[in-house]
Order: C-alpha cells, then structure tokens, then sequence
C-alpha cells in the first residue's frame, strides 16, 4: 500500500481526503503545515507522492514546492487550489508539481490523477536509472531502498568511492552486487570511465588467462589475432571481478602479480604492460572458508578483501520489496507495452511473505511473467501462480484458477438459438415496482419521495453538505432544516 502524504491546514479536508485515499487502497499520512510536512518528507523514505494545499499560512505550499527542489525529495506533487486560475496553475506546475486538483476535491479525479502521477513517476525514475547507468554516472541516490539494513551498505559504499582501496562485496546470487560496484565507481574519480564486468564463473578454466590479461597473434590455436584483455579494457576504470571464488588456482597467481603491481602479461608475450584498473571483487561464497580449505589462495584473499562489504539478501529487507515491485512494473510493462497500474493489495502481501531465494533477480522474473500473464490492469496473486503454489499450496492454485472466469463451450452456427423474449406476462409484480410507489403499488406521497431522495444525495456525497445542496439545487440552510425536519443524520457530520 502506497503512503501518500496530504498537507493541508483545514482539519475538514484533511479528513476528507484521507478517506478519498483510504477508500482507493492508499495509506494516507497527514500534515497541518508546510513545515510539518518537509520534517515528515525528510525522515519517511516511503512517501510516494504528495497532495500538496498552496495556501497555508507559515510555509505555503510554493515555499514546500521550493525546498523540495532544493532537498532533491523526488516525491511527485498534486496541488489543491480553491480557484483554477491560470496565472496559479501555471506557475505551481513551474515549481514542480506534476498535476492540480480543484477544491472541493472529487474523489474519482483525484484517485485517477494519484494513479496515473505514480505510474508516470516509476517509469521516469526507472528511465533515468537505466540513463545513469549508461552513461556511467549510477550512484547511490538511484538505488531502489528504504532498507535499515542498506544504510550500512550505502554509508561503506560512499566511503569506498572516495578511495582507490580495493573492495570485495559478498553477498547471495541476484542481491544486487554489480548493482553497488557500479555505484563505487559513479560516486568515485572514475566515473564515465570504463566499467568491465569479467564473470569468473563463466570462463572456461583454459581461456581465463587470455580473457583477463590477454594474448598475442599465435599464442595458441586459434589466436590469429591480437586479444588485449579486461584488464587492458578497463584501463583507467573499474574492472568487475564477480564470483571470484570460481577464478582457478594458476589465473590466481597472475591476478595477483597483476593487482601487486599494476602490470599484466598477456599470454604468449615475453613483456607487460602497466594498467591503471581499480578492481572490485564479488562472491556468492564466504572467501574466507575458501581460503581456509585451500580452494583459494589467502594471499590473494588478503590482497582482495581490504574493504568488506556484506550485502543482505533480499528477505532481510522485505521493506525495499514494494519499491522494487513498483520499479520493475513501470519498467517491463512500458517494454511490453501494456497498461498495468500495480499490483492489488493481496498480491503485494503474497509477495512480501516469499523468501526469494533467487533476491532482485527472481523477484523482477516473477513480476515479468506476471505482466505478460495478467488479463486486467492491476497484478493480482494468480498471475503469480508458482508463488501462490510455493506459499499455499495447489489447493490455492486450483481455487483461483475455479474463480477465474471461463470462456463458455463454443456453439456452432448452425445450433445458435435466438435470444429469448421475455412477454410482459413473465415480469413480476415486484419487478414493476417504482422508486415512486408505495408497497401496494400506489403513489408515494411527495414527503416520503423527497426524505429518500435527501437520504440518497447524502450517502453519494459522503455527508459533505455543500456538495449534496448543489445537487439538490437548494441552500445549505434550506437543507439543514429538512435534515432536522425529516429527521435525518449526516454520517459524517462528527468526524467533519
């Protein structure tokens, strides 16, 4: 559920638009003033958008719109004005606002603003995370959390960057290590530089020599060319080691001649060549319980784990799952073209209640297929069915598949039957009755008639007086006194 913050010195529409949000499945977060609300924006990370009143006294809603901007809080903002002019409207969207609403709020286009505002945002951050990483600048700020367990990682993280010292990052497959090398080096003096990623895993045992440090023309079999290697690559960047516990035992011997002395040998030459490479390191495994079973060598381990950094998986930090969840649908649903506003309420629980063994990797492969499975606009928990069967079973499977609606048996044309008449014989006394009769069929007298249309107008407006005397087209005080008259409560008259 998605914390929207409403900031507004009228206690009368705070309570109204709360329940506005309350109703369209968002958590509403409240605040009297424009300061209140900049002290709430900075400590809550999980606000995602903002309804923002422009006259407050102290801190109006220009004066928030501007620190904002000046905090970079990248919450999007609705305005909420008593007066739709111009000169206003167009100078709030100019400090920042993405869309307005008119006093008295209606519920539908507020709801439908919030939404499609959310939506466009996800998709402009996932844009600009993709622009960044491009273009070498991803940093810290374009990573997805509001984790208490990544803090350490991003405070580690920064002082990394502002150093040459060689990191090693440990952490479960799929939680993101890449993700934070890539950060070290847009924060860091390297940025824009080269970032070259070596899987050493991947490699066969036979071509890991050549692929990191190279090979000349004849070298071996098939080398009918000269090959300069990673390392050459990266020369004044960064060059990503992940799953160097895979590195075999003679390329470990040249990884550390090369890290101890800024030079490497490509294979078959009797010279080196000197390279400017920072190098980070990356493992799914403890090095450390390598090098203690001889599978890796301590020197090397030592060389390569100066500056530790554990990276937690993502069951424990459940709070970045949603954010995560949003990121991938704006992202895969705008490659596949398709319209997907969320996912509902129960989905995000069944979502948040999976360990994910596989961390980010699997969660964005899980709400991939579900975008290409689901027929609606929204994620529910059966576009996710091998979760749904993983956390409660096939019997869960095989309900909602049975609640899901089926396409009919298909009827040849020659078999199709007309559609069938019903005689006005057939339609029941009851079905004949109007708004306008008694029980016994005869007219409603005009009192009663008038006391249900009162008692309608007010369940549709929810109680809000100026709005049901306008649809009635008579005046709040005439109102007030057929209330009293027909001895009618307005629901919402004591929370008002």
């Amino acid at each position: 559920m998605k914390r929207i913050l409403i900031v507004d010195d009228d206690p009368v529409h705070l309570k109204l638009t709360s329940g506005i949000l309350n109703k369209a499945d968002f958590e509403p977060v409240t605040a009297a003033s424009g300061e209140k609300a900049l002290e709430i924006l900075a400590k809550d990370p999980a606000i995602a958008g903002v309804v923002l009143d422009l006259v407050m006294p102290g801190l109006d809603g220009f004066g928030v719109l501007e620190a904002m901007r000046r905090e970079t809080m990248r919450q999007p903002v609705i305005v909420q004005t008593a007066k739709s002019s111009p000169d206003i409207v167009v100078s709030a969207m100019r400090a920042g606002a993405a869309d307005y609403v008119v006093k008295p709020v209606d519920p539908e286009r507020l709801v439908t603003s919030l939404n499609n505002m959310l939506r466009m945002s996800a998709l402009s951050t996932a844009l600009e995370i993709e622009r960044t990483r491009r273009e070498g600048r991803f940093g810290f700020n374009e990573i997805i959390t509001q984790s208490p367990a990544m803090k350490r990682v991003i405070e580690l993280g920064r002082k990394a960057a502002g150093s040459t010292i060689p990191v090693l990052i440990e952490g479960e497959s799929g939680a993101g290590k890449e993700m934070i090398a890539r950060a070290i080096q847009g924060e860091g003096d390297r940025a824009r530089k080269p970032f070259v990623t070596v899987n050493c895993g991947a490699i066969p045992a036979e071509l890991i020599e050549s692929t990191l440090f190279g090979h000349v023309k004849g070298a071996f079999t098939g080398a009918d060319s000269n090959h300069k290697g990673k390392f050459a690559e990266a020369h004044g960047g960064t060059l990503f080691l992940d799953e160097i516990g895979e590195l075999p035992a003679a390329a470990q011997v040249k990884l550390l001649r090369a890290l101890q002395d800024g030079e490497i040998e490509p294979v078959g030459s009797d010279t080196t060549r000197t390279v400017n490479v920072r190098v980070i390191s990356a493992t799914n495994r403890r090095l450390l319980n390598l090098a203690a079973s001889g599978a890796f060598r301590e020197d090397l381990y030592y060389r390569l784990n100066v500056f530790p950094i554990y990276l937690p998986p993502l069951r424990d930090r459940r709070e970045d799952i949603g954010l995560l969840i949003d990121h991938f649908i704006a992202r895969l649903a705008a490659e596949e073209n398709r319209r997907i506003d969320g996912c509902t309420p129960e989905a995000r629980n069944m979502l948040a209640r999976y360990d994910w063994p596989g961390n980010i990797r699997q969660l964005q492969n899980a709400v991939y297929r579900a975008i290409v499975l689901t027929n609606g606009t929204r994620l529910v928990p059966e576009d996710f069915p091998q979760l749904l069967n993983a956390l409660d079973g096939p019997a869960a499977v095989r309900a909602a598949a049975e609640r899901a609606p089926a396409p009919g048996a298909p009827v040849h044309i020659d078999a199709a039957q007309p559609a069938a008449s019903v005689s006005p014989a057939a339609i029941s006394e009851t079905d004949m009755r109007d708004r306008f009769t008694r029980d016994d069929g005869t007219v409603a007298p005009l009192v009663d008639i008038e006391r249900d249309l009162i008692a309608f107008a007010l369940d549709q407006h929810d109680g809000k007086m100026a709005a049901v005397a306008r649809a009635l087209g008579i005046g709040r005080s005439t109102l007030y006194r057929k209330l009293k008259e027909y001895g009618l409560d307005n629901p919402n008259e004591d929370a008002a």
